[in-house]
């Protein structure tokens, strides 16, 4: 599938034809704020001056100078949205907070209430700062990745290295990156060893120090010596890459919360304009004293609160203000809906190898019999030389002592093991299959190993035994405890891996329910018997190809995003960059954080704009009221939302 170009506007939300949004006709980037700043200065000083002139009764000011001036006042932040207003009223969209804000800034000139409607306008306009400043805070973590863009490749091309750009470097060349720059696509290292700042991919400022051969990801700044890498990715498939992809489409996957609320202000909004008409005219027919400016004030400041400023600003900017936040944590959501989703997640499924495992096989016990340890694990090394396995590779991994010894006439035993020559004498290699077809006497003891273990005779003679395990991950085991802590129970272990093996590495992390030996369709099969019960919302980890199928079956699919495959990570609905399962912690606390503060900005706005608006029918409240409900509200909902920023997992 061919990739799209990512480009800043790309990073804006997404809207559907016709969908009236917060957004239009403004641009909340940083040269809308600094149009909007001048004529809010403008526009505050005139109204202070002209209040002033007004408390004083100064003789001057009065009649059409009066009316001269506040109208001047009022043009630098009125005009854009009465202009704004009319646009989208020729086009049918007829009930927009523009549309209100006109009528009843308008309509407060027209009964002689001057200062209160510039007043109106201009803290809509300061209204319009605060959320620009929020929105760009909010975009700030996302936005920060196209920094890390490389613009430009060092690769080795006709015997010296030339400078291109990144999007013509071709899978297999060797490029070489300096101390302070960029690694600009992903690759094995082919240096000795390298230290790498990984800070923009995974949210962890700690350099990260490698080893020949380890992988390598875009984005991450070389720290200490000139490095060579062998390219394994085009760049439109690198790490960086795939993260602006997620993050491009990520703002289109609306939160349920949020979908609603868009269109609920559609329909209240016209509701409550046949409301204001009806407090103008209909106390007409039951009032004896009725007072046509009385009750037309009254209806313009129920226009004012009406506009649902504080809810079509505040529940995007919080979710978007989630999504920014997890983003620096090194968590990839691909939408607002799936933050939303996390917050009701009661039952984790994991996978257990790449996931609470390293995924890496390394040398736990070396059991040598009357053998000197060193000279036995020669004898065994000179025969896994000669294996691909990854069990060899552990094994080659050990540092041994004194001169190598070479292995001759290797063969392999289809299923058992290896059987060669090493220093004159015979060597087998490999499981009790192979030792019971040699007659080779097995120690009991190492029956109860559920590990990998390599069983050695040498001449004929059991020799001793490795075992190899998986290691678990550092924060393995205060993940499972950091779940139990935020209400996940229900905690489930699936795996391919040996029951055996499975139920160990599940006793280790404190897990009551592991089952092993199992086919991606088992597993598939485990998650769909769990989601039958109505009340269990399942999250399942996992990192390999064979989780994709439940992956995609669960409620929310959370993938590794180092060591998890592209496919694995196409399917999932949250990506963990560091490949630290307690991150999975975090972005749960992440999540229900967002949504406790969406929810605190429903309820403050609904609830203000209710009580104002009976004392604005009854009387009680004048058009300074009014303001506070409607810009007032809007912008404490706006601070709230930001606090997402600032906040601690």
């Amino acid at each position: 599938m061919k990739k799209k170009k990512i480009n800043l506007r790309d990073l804006e939300p997404k809207k559907q034809q016709g969908e009236h949004s917060h957004d239009d006709g403004h641009n909340h980037g940083n040269g809308s704020a600094f149009k909007t700043y001048v004529p809010a200065i403008i526009s505050f000083t005139m109204l202070i001056i002209g209040i002033g002139l007004d408390y004083f009764d100064v003789s001057f000011f009065k009649d059409w100078i009066r009316i001269a001036w506040y109208g001047i006042a009022y043009l630098p932040v009125g005009f854009p949205v009465v202009k704004e207003g009319w646009k989208n009223l020729i086009k049918g969209d007829v009930f927009t907070e523009f549309f209100l804000m006109s009528i009843a800034t308008i309509g407060a000139f027209i009964i002689g209430e001057y200062p209160e409607g510039v007043a109106v306008m201009l803290f809509y306009a300061v209204g319009e700062l605060f959320q620009s400043a929020a929105v760009n805070r909010a975009k700030g973590n996302i936005k920060a990745l196209l920094d890390v863009r490389p613009k430009e490749a060092n690769v080795f091309r006709e015997g010296d290295y030339k400078s291109v750009s990144p999007e013509v470097v071709n899978i297999g060349e060797k490029i070489q990156i300096r101390v302070g720059e960029k690694i600009p696509l992903d690759g094995i290292l082919l240096s000795e060893k390298a230290s790498l700042n990984t800070a923009a991919l995974t949210g962890e400022s700690k350099p990260d120090s490698i080893q020949k051969e380890a992988k390598v990801y875009a984005g991450s700044i070389n720290l200490e010596s000139v490095i060579e890498v062998e390219v394994t990715n085009k760049f439109e498939d690198s790490s960086i890459a795939r993260i602006l992809d997620l993050v491009q489409n990520a703002t289109a996957h609306k939160s349920k919360t949020e979908l609603f609320i868009r269109q609920f202000a559609r329909i209240y909004t016209p509701i409550v304009v046949f409301l204001a008409i009806g407090v103008t005219f209909i106390p007409y027919f039951f009032v004896d004293d009725y007072v046509f400016r009385d009750w037309l004030y009254r209806a313009l400041i129920f226009l004012v609160i009406s506009c649902p400023c504080a809810l079509v600003i505040s529940i995007p900017l919080g979710y978007f203000g989630g999504l920014g936040a997890a983003s620096k944590n090194g968590i990839l959501f691909k939408g607002a809906s799936f933050l939303d989703a996390m917050t009701k997640i009661n039952t984790l499924v994991m996978d257990k190898t790449g996931t609470v495992t390293k995924g890496v096989f390394k040398i736990k016990e070396v059991k040598a019999i009357d053998w000197k340890e060193t000279e036995f694990m020669q004898y065994l090394m000179a025969m896994e030389e000669q294996s691909t396995h990854p069990i060899a590779k552990a094994i080659l991994e050990y540092k041994s002592e004194g001169e190598d010894f070479e292995a001759q006439d290797v063969s392999e035993i289809a299923g058992k093991g290896l059987k060669g020559i090493v220093n004159s004498k015979t060597v087998l290699v490999g499981n009790k299959a192979l030792m019971i077809a040699n007659n080779i006497e097995v120690p009991a003891e190492t029956e109860n190993i559920v590990e990998s273990i390599v069983l050695v005779a040498i001449d004929n003679k059991f020799a001793g035994y490795v075992v190899i395990a998986d290691e678990l991950k550092e924060d393995a085991k205060e993940t499972i405890v950091k779940l139990q802590k935020v209400g996940i129970k229900n905690i489930m272990m699936l795996s391919g891996d040996k029951d055996s093996i499975t139920q160990q590495v599940a006793k280790e992390l404190n897990i009551e329910n592991a089952k092993g030996d199992l086919l991606p369709e088992d597993k598939l099969n485990e998650v769909e018997i769990l989601k039958n019960n109505p009340e269990n919302k399942v999250a399942f980890i996992g990192d390999g190809i064979n989780d994709a199928p439940v992956l995609a079956a669960s409620n929310v699919g959370i993938a590794m995003g180092g060591l998890g495959s592209d496919v694995a990570i196409e399917t999932a609905d949250v990506i963990i960059q560091t490949d630290q399962p307690s991150k999975v912690v975090r972005a749960i606390k992440i999540s229900r954080s967002t949504r406790k503060i969406v929810w605190q900005n429903i309820i403050l706005a609904f609830g203000v704009k209710v009580i104002v608006l009976i004392l604005g029918a009854g009387g009680l409240a004048t058009m300074w009221e009014a303001v506070f409900a409607d810009v007032g509200v809007a912008l404490l909902a706006i601070l709230n939302a930001v606090r997402l920023q600032r906040m601690s997992w």
